[in-house]
């Protein structure tokens, strides 16, 4: 079989546009609706998508009130909560949850996407995240963000300890021999007795082995230390690639470092994320771009600008050319991506801050030959193995994708005619992971 794409739906928001809420026909409230999740998700696995994407926030977004008001993501359900209610209404699609290594435990972190990857019969994902946003600090207790490096280098030190409670117990453990009362081997549990520079975590683990032996990891960040993290744990990429180009070198960089490792280069996905909008002729997809654009209030712009930016923009002549600007604490990548199409397009900040205020990564927009040409560039031409779907809104944009795109991409062998198996892995072409302490000759250190 030829290589095929993978299509992830980004669902939190909903709709990364910041005008989806207010597209005709939207529900305005999707982020916060449980029977809307159920209908967009089972929607989606009806579209053979392998997994349902949450992204998370620990704090409003960072820009001024008079924006924040206009913004959608200011109520949504915690991503673990609402992803184990859908896996009760979905049997396949894989469920992807964020969680900041920043301000949580590890040993919170493992039980929970163990919890899920049970619950969901082998179906859940990890999304590493730093956090970008400065004022999470504020609420876990801390005057100030943590510094870019150092939350990467705490990242991978947090890695380290969620895999190892994750290999507590062998596969095999759990005896549950009701007529010797025998629940579990006790040489079949390993303490991990993590003594490191940021955490000190004796485990082991309260829960059996994950069914997908780890849950999927996900690592979103594109700056160096973001794609080193990648290169070292991911087994799903999710950053941001604007032009083909950009692409093809992310993939060449992230396949070099893994290489320089000794992972092979299929054990990683790269999916970035991709704003589609189809419709059955190019008109008709240009005009919905067009009316979605539209839908932005300029109070919305120059604060998204200064947010993406991190820092901020209201003091720059905004008819004057991007200053030059200082390094990001808070997203790097994101404030380089912006850096450069200012500069490669001779874009003004009110240009930019007007780009920004919409969506200003990439798309596909037209009918679903041509995305699906597009996308099929991407695959051939190693700049992705498949994309994070974003819609310009629900329920219209998802549906338009599964009922229009999709079929298209499913002609052309592109994407599987249908689900061959049970497990996110397996959606994605991973190998389950062998128990780092469980291997075979290797015995668990007794509690």
């Amino acid at each position: 079989m030829s290589k095929q794409l993978h299509l992830g739906a980004f669902m939190r928001p909903v709709g990364i546009h910041t005008g989806w809420w207010r597209y005709p026909g939207a529900y305005p409230e999707a982020n916060f609706n449980l029977r809307h999740m159920i209908r967009f998700i089972q929607k989606l696995e009806e579209g053979r998508f392998d997994a349902f994407f949450m992204a998370d926030h620990l704090a409003l977004l960072n820009m001024d009130i008079a924006a924040l008001r206009r913004s959608a993501t200011v109520t949504s359900f915690e991503p673990l909560t609402l992803l184990s209610a859908l896996a009760m209404v979905t049997e396949r699609i894989g469920l992807v949850a964020t969680a900041s290594t920043t301000f949580d435990a590890p040993y919170h972190v493992a039980r929970r996407f163990a919890s899920l990857d049970h619950i969901s019969q082998g179906r859940a994902g990890w999304n590493i995240v730093t956090t970008s946003n400065p004022e999470a600090a504020l609420n876990f207790g801390l005057d100030e963000h943590m510094e870019h490096d150092e939350r990467y280098r705490r990242a991978r030190e947090f890695y380290d300890v969620v895999v190892g409670l994750w290999d507590s117990f062998a596969d095999d453990a759990f005896v549950r021999d009701q007529q010797s009362g025998i629940f579990f081997d006790p040489e079949k549990l390993h303490t991990l007795g993590h003594k490191g520079h940021y955490f000190s975590v004796r485990g082991p683990l309260n829960i059996a082995r994950p069914v997908q032996g780890r849950p999927v990891i996900v690592q979103a960040g594109a700056s160096d230390a973001g794609r080193q993290l990648a290169a070292e744990t991911a087994d799903v990429v999710f950053a941001p690639a604007r032009t083909i180009e950009d692409g093809r070198a992310l993939y060449t960089d992230i396949h070099r470092r893994m290489r320089a490792l000794g992972r092979a280069d299929d054990t990683l996905k790269i999916l970035p994320a991709a704003l589609v909008i189809v419709a059955a002729t190019e008109e008709e997809a240009q005009g919905k771009l067009k009316l979605l654009d539209s839908l932005v209030h300029p109070d919305s712009s120059l604060p998204n600008l200064s947010m993406r930016l991190g820092v901020d923009a209201s003091a720059f002549d905004l008819d004057g050319p991007l200053p030059d600007l200082p390094p990001s604490n808070q997203s790097q990548s994101a404030q380089e991506a912006l850096v450069k199409i200012a500069r490669e397009r001779s874009l003004s900040v009110r240009q930019l801050a007007e780009l920004v205020g919409g969506y200003g990564g990439l798309k596909f927009v037209g009918t679903p030959q041509k995305i699906a040409d597009g996308m099929q560039e991407w695959l051939e031409t190693e700049a992705s193995d498949g994309f994070n779907v974003m819609f310009h809104t629900v329920p219209e944009g998802l549906d338009d994708v599964v009922e229009l795109l999709v079929p298209e991409l499913t002609r052309r062998g592109l994407f599987r005619e249908a689900y061959t198996g049970t497990t996110l892995r397996d959606h994605l072409g991973l190998a389950r992971p062998k128990n780092q302490f469980f291997g075979g000759a290797a015995a668990g250190e007794r509690v």
